[in-house]
């Protein structure tokens, strides 16, 4: 019998998400009494972390507004849904190069300063070569990171009649997989800007990447060229890039991302955040986070976390699975293995998987296991978490203190 589990939602998150929840699974009010938290934009860094909580699930992909390392010191695994919002993004992508390119936005807020009348027609006709522009078909786009949405715009760009290079020196066989073989691939990021008409960025924020579109890289572009920017505002030096726009050595910018500086900027399409705003993404994302989060509370499996290894011994068919949180340190792996040897508990199956300056290992047991021993491993140095999950009947003894 699964264990009754609460979750607290800290935003809206979409019904067809939420049913995808067992019936062991109740929505609560009160975030201190949850095992799971669901959230999507809601910043969470002045939260205190419950002794309860076991997850959080982030209907979405960026993480930002999670205390990533308290959670992490506690044991608490936080997921994500990469790729439930990338085809959102990346029509929005097409939508803002062809906007970029054609004078539309421009021409039709003209158009609503005018008077209605029987003589507005020819006025339009007169007026519109203000608003003419260029094709894309035959132009060059350069994407910068081939992942989740990159691809998807490259293939996209594709199938418009662009000539696309593509530069990810890290693209995981997934996404190499399915990216068109009309793809270039470049093997020189500063080249192929020099190159391309058009620059899109998808390229996750990390300290290596922040800012890493600055004054040099921004000269190497080809004079004109439109920057595509969805991925994230802090990949592009501002002081450069309005300079850049204010002698035209960039014609255009294109941003999801709204403040106060690129809004001072010339030739600029700056939109309200609206990359995941569509009804398919909040569902694709919600239905992501929960399926995550639900296989890690039922039966300890990992999968898109954001602090914490992926790893899976599939459904739990065993009486019970133990999971171990612990510090990715020489030596704590044979300890507690040999804890269970001490303790007379056989294991008939272990997986363990480490990622930076953690670890995780399950363990599946052909017995049930008290308190006393769970106890025991949560008390070993550089555990970070102990959970015990049955898979049939529990024992009478109540599993105090320890997780489950």
């Amino acid at each position: 019998m699964l264990k009754p589990r609460n979750v607290a939602l800290f935003n809206d998150i979409s019904e067809k998400g939420l049913a995808y929840f067992g019936p062991n699974y109740t929505i609560t009010k009160d975030p201190q009494d949850a095992d799971l938290w669901l959230v999507r934009s809601q910043d969470l860094h002045q939260q205190p972390l419950p002794p309860r909580l076991r997850a959080i699930a982030r209907a979405g992909a960026g993480v930002n507004n999670i205390p990533i390392e308290r959670c992490t010191e506690e044991g608490i695994v936080v997921f994500n849904a990469p790729g439930g919002n990338a085809n959102a993004v990346a029509e929005l992508v097409i939508a803002g190069m062809l906007l970029a390119s054609r004078g539309v936005l421009d021409g039709a807020n003209w158009l609503r300063t005018q008077k209605a009348d029987k003589e507005l027609a020819g006025l339009a006709e007169k007026h519109k070569k203000a608003f003419s522009g260029t094709e894309i078909r035959g132009k060059k786009l350069g994407v910068v990171g081939l992942g989740a949405v990159g691809h998807l715009v490259a293939n996209a760009a594709v199938s418009l009649g662009m000539e696309v290079l593509g530069y990810d020196p890290f693209i995981s066989i997934e996404f190499a997989l399915k990216l068109s073989r009309s793809v270039h691939i470049a093997q020189n990021l500063n080249e192929m800007l020099a190159q391309c008409d058009y620059i899109s960025l998808h390229v996750p924020l990390i300290d290596k990447t922040r800012g890493m579109f600055d004054q040099e890289r921004i000269n190497q572009f080809k004079p004109g060229a439109v920057l595509l920017n969805f991925a994230r505002d802090l990949l592009v030096d501002e002081d450069a890039l309005g300079l850049a726009l204010q002698s035209g050595a960039v014609r255009r910018y294109v941003t999801d991302f709204a403040n106060e500086r690129v809004m001072g900027f010339p030739n600029t399409i700056i939109l309200p955040h609206l990359g995941a705003a569509t009804e398919e993404s909040e569902e694709n994302c919600a239905i992501m986070a929960v399926q995550q989060a639900q296989d890690f509370l039922n039966n300890g499996n990992i999968t898109n976390s954001v602090n914490f290894p992926a790893i899976s011994l599939g459904k739990l068919t065993h009486p019970t699975r133990i999971i171990v949180l612990h510090r990715n340190l020489p030596g704590i792996l044979s300890h507690i293995t040999t804890l269970f040897g001490e303790n007379g508990i056989n294991i008939d199956q272990l997986v363990s998987a480490s990622r930076a300056q953690v670890a995780c290992a399950l363990f599946d047991l052909p017995v049930n296991v008290l308190t006393e021993f769970a106890m025991q491993l949560a008390s070993q140095p550089d555990i970070l978490k102990v959970r015990v999950i049955y898979g049939k009947d529990e024992p009478l003894e109540e599993m105090r203190h320890i997780g489950q």
